[in-house]
């Protein structure tokens, strides 16, 4: 009796201890753009950190696209009212540098928090702008071809043998629908990401001024030859009845449909879904082949590209808001840090499928034998690490970057419709995206 007594007593006094220590815990919220089941995922990596944190309380909320939270968040600063930390894409870093809401991250934490030099090369460099890290690279990705093993091998073709070049992607595709394997030969969302990563993948910049790694850029290449040999190739395979997309810009969720259900044979996606498809496909009890991004080997004039040069980080970084009280920016710095450690990215790899960030991360994957066991996983990292650094590689640096994107999805689709050449589409494209630059420059003083 008398040790029950006793217990109560202390489960009383660690319940009130608690009570006081979460009522008195320091507020900050936390905006991602990430919905379904990785929802669920930061929900429960948030929960781990206030239960691990009792001084430190995090609020999440999904603001819908990368677009949209980043909008949401400049325009909730603008109020008053910002969040804390905010997930952005990589094509927002410079707008979200220039809208001046933000405070760089190696301003708040030493370099032994932040273990910059631990952050693997290719992540590092889009994300080291000026020699500062103004956010905490979070997940980053590349792009890979997964392939339907069984609709290969009906097609005659080697399940093992993925395509490599364009000129392949076109003669697989051929195979497999004159066989009859599959109703179409590739999905893939009509999304200037690929654009962008085959540019790279030739060595060809996007931008002027070393794609606005050495000055900011003040013109666009989208009229260059390797732009012309992106959009003729995306056109070839449109018109031949290879390439389907749901006739939506952007649309990631209908052009990963089209694969799983059966009616594609080959899907071009981040390397964030092989979490997802080796489950669906593993279910279903059909071969999921993953494979490196395949590259244009050949310029449309018929000359040799430099690719496969390298391939351009994508997804997204943590972004801490300034004009907080102290306490709550050092709360915002404790939990972006504790969400990039190594634990945590080894958990959000396994589970996503997106990089382990870190050099210590990696080596604890490696010694589990961990790409050993799951090569799918390994795929689009080891094509990181093969890319070459250069300025191209490194990704391009514009706060016009969104409405250069939706300018060259535009241009493809009047391509593949037939509304215009590729040299209309991309000289139309060019004047709009130089005129897009010149609006942004002028509305940041940098005119």
């Amino acid at each position: 009796m008398f040790n029950r007594r006793w217990l109560l007593v202390v489960i009383g006094v660690l319940g009130l201890v608690g009570w006081v220590l979460a009522k008195d815990a320091v507020e900050i919220t936390f905006w991602h753009a990430f919905g379904g089941a990785r929802t669920a995922i930061i929900e429960r990596m948030v929960e781990d950190f206030n239960y691990t944190h009792p001084g430190i309380h995090v609020s999440v909320e999904f603001k819908g696209s990368y677009r949209d939270t980043l909008n949401a968040a400049i325009l909730a600063a603008q109020q008053g009212n910002p969040p804390h930390v905010v997930q952005i894409f990589e094509v927002g870093t410079q707008l979200a540098i220039d809208s001046g809401i933000f405070v760089p991250i190696q301003d708040l934490v030493t370099e032994d928090e932040l273990m910059p030099e631990d952050f693997i090369e290719g992540v590092a460099d889009y994300y080291k702008i000026g020699g500062k890290f103004y956010s905490v690279p979070w997940n980053s990705s590349n792009p890979v071809l997964y392939y339907n093993k069984d609709i290969f091998e009906k097609a005659g073709l080697d399940p093992n043998k993925p395509p490599r070049t364009f000129a392949d992607l076109l003669a697989y595709s051929e195979r497999i629908i004159s066989s009859g394997a599959a109703k179409i030969a590739l999905s893939a969302a009509l999304h200037s990401w690929y654009f962008e990563q085959w540019m790279a993948a030739m060595d060809e910049l996007l931008v002027n001024n070393n794609n606005g790694r050495t000055g900011r850029a003040t013109e666009s290449f989208l009229d260059s030859l390797a732009a012309k040999t992106i959009v003729d190739w995306w056109g070839k395979m449109a018109r031949k009845g290879y390439w389907a997309y749901t006739g939506k810009l952007e649309d990631w969720d209908g052009a990963e449909g089209l694969f799983v259900s059966g009616q594609a044979a080959m899907l071009l996606e981040s390397t964030s879904e092989v979490a997802y498809l080796r489950k669906v496909f593993g279910e279903k009890g059909i071969g999921l082949g993953v494979a490196p991004f395949p590259y244009p080997a050949k310029y449309i004039d018929g000359t040799p590209t430099k690719a496969p040069v390298g391939f351009v980080v994508g997804g997204a970084s943590l972004w801490i808001t300034k004009d907080h009280p102290p306490e709550e920016l050092q709360a915002a710095a404790e939990f972006v840090l504790w969400m990039s450690n190594v634990e945590n990215t080894i958990r959000w790899h396994k589970l996503t499928g997106y990089f382990p960030v870190r050099k210590k991360a990696v080596e604890v994957l490696e010694f589990e034998h961990w790409f050993d066991k799951y090569p799918e996983y390994a795929v689009a990292f080891e094509q990181l690490l093969s890319s070459k650094s250069t300025y191209a590689t490194r990704g391009a640096l514009t706060g016009a970057f969104l409405e250069i994107r939706t300018i060259i999805e535009q241009a493809i689709e009047k391509v593949i419709a037939g509304r215009a050449t590729v040299d209309q589409a991309l000289a139309e494209a060019k004047r709009k995206a130089d005129a897009a630059i010149k609006r942004y420059n002028a509305s940041v003083g940098a005119g």
